[in-house]
C-alpha cells in the first residue's frame, strides 16, 4: 500500500511542500489527488511513482472511495492474486468519471488497461476454444467466442467478484447506479485483466482468465440469452407458454431495484431482480431454466 512503501516527515498542517523545498499554504478545500500532480510528480501522474513523495499520498485514502468493507487487499484475495505494483490494480477500477471530476490525468483512468486486457483475453479465449473444439471450423469459434467475451458475459463475472463495490466513480455515475452497470463492470474487468499482464504476464492473466470467465461456461450461455432460451425450451417441449411479472419496485428514481417472477400457467418458475426490468427478467428466466433443467423438465 502507499503508506507503507515511504516515511518522511509530514509538513505542519495545513502546509504542503513545493518543489524547492519550501512549504505552501493549502486551500482547505483542496483535492488531495490533484496535489498529486503538483507536488513532486511533474509527469501528471496521479499514482505513486519510484522514488515519488509519500505523504500526499498518505494524506488521501483512496480505499475510502470503495464501498465500506471493499478493500484493495480483499479484491487481490478474491481474484488470487497479489500485484506488486498496487498502482496498476487501483488504475483498472478508476473509472474516467472519476479522473474528470477530480482533474486529474485522465490518461490513468482504467481506459488503456481495458484496451490491452481485451487483447489479452481475445488471445486466451480464441486458444482455448481451439483446443477444446477441434473439429469446429473458424465461423463457428468466432460465434462462440463472441458470445464468451461480450458485455453481457463479462459483466456476469464481474458480479461473481462484486468488481463494481470495489470501483473509483465520479459522484454522477455512484448515484445513477453505476457501480451495477453491465458497461461499466465488464470494461473494469479486462482493465483488470490487462493489469495482471503488464504485473506478472501471460501466465497468472492466463490464469484468471480460465478462472473466472472460461469456467461454468454451460451455465453461463444458459444466461447469456436466458429470455429467449426459456421461451424456446417452454413452447417447443412444453408446449406452453411463459409470462412475467412484476412483484415490486423499489428504490429512489435513479436507483430502482425491479423484482420480477416468471410464470409457466400458473406455477413460478423463478423470481429475479435488477436495476432494470429486462435484467430482472433475465434473472429470473435464468432461475427457470436452472430449475427446469433440474427437474429433468427439460
Amino acid at each position: 500500500m502507499w503508506e507503507t512503501q515511504m516515511e518522511i516527515a509530514s509538513p505542519p498542517m495545513g502546509a504542503s511542500q513545493s518543489r524547492d523545498g519550501t512549504l505552501k499554504t493549502v486551500s482547505k478545500r483542496r483535492r488531495p489527488w490533484k496535489e498529486f500532480t503538483d507536488v513532486g510528480n511533474t509527469d501528471g501522474n496521479c499514482f505513486p511513482p519510484d522514488g515519488g513523495v509519500a505523504e500526499q499520498r498518505r494524506n488521501f485514502n483512496w480505499e475510502d472511495k470503495m464501498e465500506e468493507g471493499y478493500t484493495l487487499t480483499e479484491l487481490e484475495e478474491r481474484i488470487g492474486y497479489h500485484f506488486k505494483d498496487i498502482a496498476l490494480l487501483k488504475q483498472a477500477l478508476t473509472h474516467s468519471s472519476f479522473t474528470n471530476e477530480q482533474k486529474i490525468n485522465k490518461l490513468k483512468n482504467y481506459e488503456r488497461l481495458e484496451f490491452l486486457g481485451d487483447a489479452v483475453l481475445e488471445l486466451v479465449s480464441s486458444e482455448f476454444l481451439f483446443r477444446q473444439h477441434p473439429g469446429l471450423p473458424e465461423g463457428e469459434l468466432t460465434k462462440q467466442r463472441a458470445s464468451m467475451v461480450c458485455e453481457p458475459s463479462l459483466a456476469f463475472c464481474a458480479k461473481d467478484l462484486e468488481l463494481g463495490r470495489f470501483m473509483l466513480l465520479g459522484k454522477g455515475e455512484e448515484t445513477t447506479g453505476g457501480r451495477h452497470r453491465d458497461s461499466i463492470t465488464s470494461d473494469a474487468m479486462e482493465a483488470v485483466i490487462g493489469a495482471i499482464y503488464l504485473d506478472g504476464g501471460m501466465s497468472p492473466a492466463t490464469e484468471f482468465i480460465n478462472r473466472f470467465v472460461l469456467s461454468d461456461l454451460e451455465d453461463k450461455k444458459l444466461f447469456y440469452d436466458s429470455k429467449s432460451n426459456l421461451q424456446e425450451l417452454v413452447q417447443g417441449r412444453l408446449k406452453k407458454n411463459v409470462t412475467y411479472e412484476l412483484l415490486e419496485e423499489s428504490g429512489p428514481e435513479h436507483d430502482k431495484t425491479f423484482r420480477v417472477s416468471v410464470r409457466m400457467d400458473d406455477r413460478c418458475l423463478g423470481t429475479g431482480a435488477g436495476r432494470t426490468k429486462k435484467a430482472a427478467e433475465q434473472q429470473a428466466a435464468y432461475k427457470a431454466l436452472l430449475f427446469l433443467r433440474d427437474t429433468q423438465c427439460i
